[in-house]
């Protein structure tokens, strides 16, 4: 009896409810559904546009009721040019006339000793403030000015002209407004930021806008460049202030501008400058990789002449004599296409990567040589603080024209060359052949297609020999503050 029972809740709990509620014998299946009409779907919540924004207003000002208190004013009074030197405005008193200095150069009272202006934010409780190289770059006096008005002395603890960031050093009495830092890696493009900073004078000033760009390179403020672009509002006086996201952290440190473009602004990550304000603290200077060799980016013209494809790699143009890439048999003319691994693709790429190996490790370096990949591996060494090793990049080659002469021992003297091989240019021809491929008076040309070269005649054979339409690679020394080799093609122009 109780199976029974049992059999009849389960077939009652297993049978559809519209057999169950149908006549015996002519149960029937409900109609399917009509596939055609689209489900009804419930309405989409109203969104209340007035509280989003009231929301996002309450977000930026928080923002700005949190860090502004951190933010600070940074004047300097700049060092005055030694008697003499060439900065000196007295030498015009003397080229020009009395009434010619009285008008642009005429003595200004200690009063007017020069300033300048900038930002800064306080990253620590300590007292430490970080800011742009360029706002207290050659200063004499430092002072920071505080959100209570209070006005400080501030000591420069250390600056690194590389990255354009610098750390100075307050004491106060009593605690001091703080800016949380937060991570620049996480950033996406169209993240809101907020910057705060003193442009013009105008203390404080607050502006939003989102993240545009992130790794931006080639900028040309820095050395080493990796910039977040943004379109908040960033003006002179901005330098040194901070980049904020909605949580009120610190996420860059603004540094430039397009002075060309509206919304066109430039920060450097916080990652990054956390990094470098971690050793200017501990050891005053910034420690850096160093391979000792000059690059250049593989334009179209190279990337033939040496077997690789356009931005593929770095040209290795030159080599320090005695450096880490020497020792390790790096050569001129060696393309750079791994480090460790990772794909190399421009020479901002490299020259970062590089610089954060620690000196005394060694790396794995990927080249093509001759059009054959080989590696080698590099005993990275320290950077030397004044080294300026990159070259920039090769204007377009459109063809020859110049005129040498054999590099004569008191020319190689006088230039301070460490060699008394090849030929000077002394003369291009204005808007012609060899002034268009960047080849310029006082360039030593020392190789013709990866041969020596070292008399006019030899060279003019070799130019004489490419056909029309074709290129011809030139190895140029270039003389001035250290002096460095670069790689350029020239190409015939074609017939027409």
């Amino acid at each position: 009896m109780k199976m029974a029972v049992a059999l009849f809740l389960f077939l009652a709990v297993a049978v559809p409810a519209w057999a169950q509620s149908a006549a015996p014998g002519t149960a029937k299946p409900p109609a399917p559904a009509d596939k055609r009409q689209p489900a009804a779907r419930p309405p989409a919540p109203k969104i209340d546009a007035r509280a989003v924004l009231q929301a996002m207003e309450e977000a930026f000002s928080a923002v700005a009721d949190r860090v502004t208190p951190a933010v600070v004013n940074v004047s300097t009074v700049s060092k005055r040019p030694a008697p003499g030197s060439g900065d000196d405005p007295e030498r015009f008193r003397e080229y020009f006339g009395e009434e010619f200095f009285e008008r642009y150069f005429k003595r200004r009272s200690p009063r007017d000793e020069p300033r300048a202006s900038g930002s800064g934010v306080i990253v620590d409780r300590s007292g430490y403030i970080l800011t742009n190289n360029h706002v207290i770059e050659n200063a004499q006096d430092i002072t920071v000015r505080l959100s209570d008005s209070r006005k400080l002395s501030a000591t420069l603890v250390g600056r690194d002209p590389k990255t354009d960031l610098a750390v100075l050093k307050i004491d106060a009495t009593g605690p001091l407004p703080t800016a949380e830092l937060g991570d620049s890696e996480r950033l996406r493009v169209g993240q809101w930021v907020i910057a705060i900073g003193n442009p013009f004078g105008l203390d404080r000033t607050v502006t939003v806008g989102i993240v545009s760009a992130t790794a931006r390179t080639r900028v040309g403020v820095t050395t080493y460049e990796n910039f977040i672009q943004t379109d908040a509002s960033i003006n002179p006086g901005n330098s040194g202030g901070p980049l904020l996201n909605l949580d009120g952290k610190v996420i860059g440190i603004n540094t430039a501008i397009v002075a060309a473009g509206q919304g066109i602004g430039f920060s450097i990550p916080i990652n990054e400058a956390r990094a470098v304000m971690g050793q200017l603290i501990a050891k005053g200077r910034v420690v850096r990789g160093w391979l000792g060799i000059a690059i250049q980016d593989v334009n179209d013209e190279l990337a033939a002449s040496f077997g690789v494809r356009e931005r593929e790699g770095v040209l290795v143009a030159d080599v320090v004599k005695g450096g880490p890439a020497e020792v390790a048999g790096l050569r001129p003319g060696d393309v750079i296409i791994e480090l460790n691994g990772t794909k190399i693709r421009e020479v901002p790429d490299l020259q970062r990567r590089v610089a954060n190996v620690t000196p005394g490790q060694s790396v794995a370096v990927g080249v093509v040589r001759d059009r054959a990949a080989q590696k080698l591996r590099v005993r990275v060494g320290e950077m030397p603080s004044d080294d300026a090793l990159v070259t920039a990049e090769v204007p377009g080659p459109e063809g020859f024209g110049l005129q040498v002469e054999p590099l004569a021992p008191d020319s190689a003297e006088r230039l301070s060359l460490p060699f008394t091989e090849g030929l000077l240019v002394v003369d291009v021809a204005g808007g012609g052949p060899a002034e268009r491929a960047g080849v310029r008076r006082g360039d030593v040309i020392r190789e013709i297609d990866r041969q020596p070269v070292r008399d006019a005649p030899a060279l003019q054979r070799a130019l004489a020999a490419v056909p029309a339409g074709r290129s011809v690679l030139l190895w140029v020394h270039r003389p001035g503050s250290g002096g460095h080799a670069q790689y350029l093609v020239l190409e015939r122009e074609a017939q027409r």
